[in-house]
């Protein structure tokens, strides 16, 4: 079987389908979750950071104070990292004059020695502005708040920038991130073995039911055994009935046949006797039985419509082996097989031992002192072959061979209805018959064919 037709197979499993899905929808799921969090706490980070970067701008207006236009804040603060140098917190003021040209009027102790941005934004007044800046090569947050201070009749307008390195919120999302991705990664793995262990026992009634098919197919079994849920109870009812019927109306049929070719082959011994029966007579009434038994063997098989059970093919043609080693002593033919021990016949017993019982029977008639049986098979298709060390068949009778009536020169023996016989049973379930020459004996070669629905 092809990757591509293995693929497909499984692809059609209802096995595969919900364990595909259930992975599908762990693995799906749970990551959309995590970076759904993620981005959440990330813009939770985000707030918390700008409330508190608002607070500390409070802080500084509430020391804040305005004289002859002038800005006044002292230079040590409440909040101690701005006294700190370099600390990581820093606080600006800045004004704007008319062709808005920024210049800083204060600076927080900890802004000391750090080289300041070369366009602050400055919002409307009254209004923030929330934005992440490039200061000394690392990445900070800087929130600015516009005020207007009344002096002397005129407003005074100041920028309050409150700036503070990201490494400390950055810190706090991959923190956040390391356990979160951690015990989803757990998460995902209890899932993945609690949805496994539910999908194997939900879908185990189905395993079991498969396995008893597997066995009725394989003549193990004439019955469905097991108690299943009641979605599949009804079914395996079913098919119980069925199988019954089937086997009942095989029986019958059979037994049919039976009698009506013994109620025909009498009168037809009492014919054949008759003294004064012409020799033309005598050969039509042959014709006739052989006729009859040709025609009572194709009926009897019903392949098509039977149910295929599954027969060994080691036991039937071992057994024809031993037997034909009994009758062809003399020449001695040396018989031998190579037959798979799971090579299986989805058909009747009674049909694989004519097909097999005729194309090994006549390979002995052909045969100078070796036949040789090899089979091979597995769930997918059977494959006979029968080679012997005769003459072989010439191309001109390999295509006539199988029609009734017809026999090759090698054959002595036979009125050619055995090939015929053959064609027919394996025409019933659907299989090839081919014959060449055997490469490894040089006499004839016949191969069979079926390839087995799954």
């Amino acid at each position: 079987m092809s990757k591509r037709a293995l693929a497909w197979q499984l692809l059609n499993s209802l096995k595969t389908r919900l364990v595909l899905s259930a992975l599908l929808f762990i693995l799906v799921l749970l990551p959309l979750i995590g970076v759904a969090l993620n981005d959440a706490f990330a813009e939770q980070v985000k707030s918390a950071a700008k409330n508190e970067l608002s607070a500390y701008v409070y802080s500084i207006l509430a020391v804040t104070e305005v004289e002859n236009k002038r800005i006044f804040i002292p230079e040590l603060v409440l909040e101690n990292r701005f006294n700190l140098i370099q600390s990581g917190l820093y606080a600006i003021a800045t004004t704007e004059n008319a062709e808005h040209k920024q210049s800083i009027v204060w600076h927080s102790q900890s802004f000391m020695g750090i080289t300041p941005p070369a366009q602050f934004t400055i919002p409307p007044t009254g209004k923030n502005a929330f934005e992440q800046i490039d200061l000394a090569g690392a990445p900070h947050l800087i929130y600015s708040f516009s005020v207007s201070f009344a002096s002397l009749n005129e407003n005074v307008p100041v920028t309050i920038h409150i700036i503070k390195d990201e490494q400390e919120f950055q810190q706090q999302i991959a923190q956040f991130n390391q356990q979160l991705w951690t015990w989803l990664l757990i998460l995902i793995l209890v899932m993945m073995v609690f949805q496994l262990s539910w999908l194997i026992w939900t879908i185990r009634p189905l395993a079991r039911f498969t396995q008893e098919l597997h066995d009725v197919e394989q003549g193990k079994s004439t019955q469905l055994s097991s108690q299943y849920p009641s979605e599949l109870q009804a079914v395996a009812r079913q098919l119980n009935i069925l199988l019954n019927t089937e086997q009942t109306q095989r029986k019958r049929y059979r037994n049919a046949l039976a009698d009506l070719a013994h109620s025909l082959k009498t009168p037809l011994a009492v014919i054949k006797s008759q003294v004064d029966l012409s020799e033309a007579s005598s050969e039509q009434v042959s014709n006739i039985s052989r006729i009859i038994s040709h025609q009572l063997k194709r009926a009897q098989t019903a392949a098509a419509a039977s149910w295929h059970l599954g027969i060994k093919v080691d036991e039937v043609a071992n057994k024809l082996l031993r037997t034909l080693a009994k009758i062809y002593r003399e020449p001695q033919i040396n018989l031998s097989g190579e037959i798979a021990d799971l090579a299986v016949f989805k058909g009747d017993e009674a049909d694989l031992t004519e097909i097999l019982g005729n194309l090994l029977d006549n390979a002995c008639k052909a045969a100078k002192s070796t036949v040789k049986l090899t089979v091979t098979g597995d769930a997918y298709q059977l494959q006979l072959c029968i080679e012997d060390d005769g003459p072989g068949i010439s191309d001109a009778l390999q295509t006539q061979i199988f029609e009734r009536g017809i026999r090759a020169d090698s054959y002595h023996q036979g009125n050619g209805i055995g090939l015929a016989i053959v064609r027919d049973l394996v025409d019933s379930y659907n299989g090839r018959i081919s014959v060449s020459r055997s490469e490894s004996l040089g006499g004839a070669k016949f191969t069979v064919s079926f390839t087995h629905s799954v």
